[in-house]
C-alpha cells in the first residue's frame, strides 16, 4: 500500500515521489532533471531559452542516463508587435547607467530572448515523447497541443487565479499547477489583460491551492514557498496531489546558477524579493538589487516580454566583470532560506521522507 495519501500524480506520471523540479530556466541543466527523476521524482529541463539543437542535445543526454519519466517546460507567450515609443523611452532610462559605466550611448534595440513553442519545439516531443510536457503563459494553439497529446505525454500548465486553473482544465491539461506569489522567476499569468497591473493581486499558494483543488476535477501541483518538508506537508494537506521545488534545488551542484547569482541566494532573506519587469519586461520574483531599487520594481517603460534584456546587457557584462550583480535578474523564491543544501537526488528523497515522516507514514522508493 503506497504511504502517499493521493496517487493522482504518481500514477499519472508514473513516478514514486510527488516531488517535481520545477524547470529554473537559465540555471537547470540535465544533471539536474536525471537526479531528480533517478530519485524517484520527476525531473525537469526548460526549453524556452535553448535552440531546437541545443533541447535535442540535453535530452540525448538525458535519456542515456535514465529511463525514468522527465518534463519538457516550453513557454506559449506571443512575439510582441513593434513599439518604437517604448523602445526609445527604455532607452533614455538605461542612458545614465551607460554614461555612468563609461559603455558607448547606444542602446541595443529590444530582441528576444526567449521562445515560445512553436511546430520545430512540437517536433522534438514527437520524436522523444517525453511523459510529461508542461507550459507557461497558457497553452499553445489547439493543434500543436493535439499534436503533443497525441505523442502520449501528459499535459500540465501554471495557473495564477482559479480562472486560469479552470481555462486550463477545460482545454485538457492533465493537471494543474497552482502557482502561488511566493514563486521564484517568471509568474504564469496568461488571462490578465494587464499584466503587470495584475501583480497587485497575486494570491499567495497556500489560499490558491486549495481553491484550485476544489474549482477542477484534475489532480493540482502546488508550487511556490515550498522549500522543505514542512511545506510539502501543508500543500498536500491543503489539497495538492504534488509540490514543484525550484529554489530549493537551485542550490543542488548539479544547478547551474552564476557565481554571483549562487552568492545572492545564499544571503536571501524572507523579504528581499520582489516581483518585478525589469529584466524581461514580464512579471518575475527576484532579489532585490541596485536597479530594482532605483528604478522601481514594475516599470512602464520596460519593452513587452521578452524584450526587455537586450538593453540590459551591455551593463549586466561590464557589472558582473567587476563582481557586482547589479543588473543580473537573481530570480528566488520568497522561500530560499528554508532551503537544505544538498545534491538533488538526496534533496529529493529527503523531502519526501521527512514529509512522510511527518505525516507518520515510511518512504517507498524508485521501483
Amino acid at each position: 500500500m503506497s504511504p502517499w495519501p493521493d496517487r493522482r500524480i504518481l500514477d499519472l506520471f508514473g513516478i514514486t515521489l510527488p516531488i517535481l523540479q520545477g524547470p529554473l530556466a537559465g540555471v537547470g541543466t540535465p544533471e539536474l532533471a536525471i537526479a531528480v527523476s533517478e530519485a524517484g521524482g520527476l525531473g525537469g529541463l526548460a526549453c524556452a531559452m535553448l535552440s531546437v539543437t541545443q533541447v535535442r542535445a540535453a535530452l540525448d543526454q538525458i535519456r542515456a542516463a535514465t529511463a525514468r519519466p522527465v518534463n519538457l517546460n516550453f513557454f506559449c507567450h506571443q512575439a510582441p508587435p513593434a513599439d518604437p515609443a517604448t523602445a526609445e523611452r527604455w532607452a533614455a532610462r538605461l542612458r545614465p547607467y551607460y554614461q555612468e559605466m563609461g559603455l558607448p550611448l547606444e542602446v541595443p534595440p529590444p530582441v528576444a530572448g526567449r521562445a515560445p513553442f512553436d511546430a520545430d519545439f512540437c517536433a522534438v516531443v514527437e520524436d522523444y515523447r517525453p511523459a510529461v510536457v508542461s507550459f507557461h503563459f497558457g497553452l499553445p494553439e489547439p493543434d500543436l497541443l493535439a499534436r503533443v497529446k497525441a505523442a502520449g505525454a501528459k499535459v500540465i500548465a501554471a495557473a495564477t487565479t482559479v480562472a486560469e486553473a479552470r481555462w486550463l482544465e477545460a482545454r485538457g491539461c492533465d493537471a494543474i499547477i497552482a502557482m502561488g506569489a511566493e514563486a521564484g522567476g517568471h509568474r504564469g499569468t496568461f488571462l490578465a489583460q494587464d499584466v503587470t497591473g495584475a501583480m497587485a493581486s497575486q494570491v499567495g499558494t497556500f489560499a490558491l491551492v486549495p481553491q484550485v483543488a476544489d474549482a477542477v476535477a484534475v489532480p493540482v501541483i502546488a508550487a511556490g514557498g515550498v522549500a522543505d518538508a514542512r511545506g510539502v506537508v501543508a500543500a498536500l494537506a491543503l489539497g495538492a496531489s504534488a509540490v514543484q521545488i525550484g529554489t530549493a534545488y537551485m542550490f543542488s551542484p548539479e544547478a547551474r546558477p552564476a557565481p554571483l547569482h549562487r552568492a545572492a541566494l545564499e544571503s536571501a532573506g524572507d523579504d528581499n524579493t520582489v516581483l518585478t519587469n525589469l529584466f524581461t519586461g514580464r512579471p518575475a520574483r527576484g532579489l532585490v538589487n541596485r536597479l530594482i531599487r532605483e528604478m522601481g520594481p514594475l516599470s512602464s517603460d520596460a519593452p513587452a516580454f521578452p524584450m526587455a534584456g537586450s538593453g540590459l546587457a551591455p551593463l549586466r557584462a561590464r557589472a558582473e566583470a567587476a563582481g557586482a550583480g547589479d543588473f543580473t535578474n537573481l530570480w528566488a523564491g520568497q522561500a530560499a532560506r528554508l532551503a537544505p543544501h544538498l545534491p538533488a537526488g538526496e534533496l529529493t528523497r529527503r523531502l519526501a521522507d521527512e514529509a512522510l515522516a511527518r505525516m507518520g507514514a515510511g518512504r517507498r522508493g524508485p521501483e
